[in-house]
């Protein structure tokens, strides 16, 4: 996630900060930049008031069955555990980058070697764990490929 212990960057970063400048120049590439990994997927994100959503680009590195050509299931599973860990960071202002608890993923059809899209529902559950529930798809929103649960510990 977001190294907040590597002192040989110039000033190690602040989580609270990083998302305070995301939300407000309204441009989550900037927390996105923060995470290896997301940068390596290709992701993106675009707000649209409450809502986000979530983009992984058609990618040959993201492809796990070259035949077909799909995805691999541990990038779309990833990716929406990612997306996750954003909207939470955004939404509920985040001091640190939430612990996740438990994740399961249900896959219902091929990720096809194409743009992937994610939205996330968030659950609150109590002062220090969160429920988010992720749906992920292709071409329509409706013909879902994999649905996401997960629990995550906050502050």
């Amino acid at each position: 996630m977001i190294d907040q212990t590597n002192e040989s960057t110039p000033a190690c970063l602040d989580v609270q900060d990083v998302v305070k400048r995301a939300i407000e120049l309204n441009d989550y590439s900037y927390l996105l930049e923060k995470v290896p990994y997301s940068q390596f997927i290709g992701m993106s994100v675009a707000r649209f008031g409450d809502e986000m959503v979530f983009r992984l680009p058609a990618k040959d590195d993201n492809i796990g069955n070259p035949i077909l050509p799909a995805i691999h299931g541990g990038v779309i599973a990833g990716f929406m555990e990612m997306s996750a860990i954003v909207q939470l960071m955004v939404f509920m202002q985040a001091k640190k980058v939430p612990k996740i608890v438990d994740f399961s993923i249900d896959y219902l059809r091929a990720g096809l070697h194409q743009d992937t899209f994610a939205e996330c529902k968030i659950t609150r559950q109590g002062r220090r764990v969160a429920n988010v529930s992720m749906n992920c798809w292709q071409t329509n929103r409706k013909q879902l490929i994999a649905t996401a649960r997960a629990h995550f510990l906050l502050d």
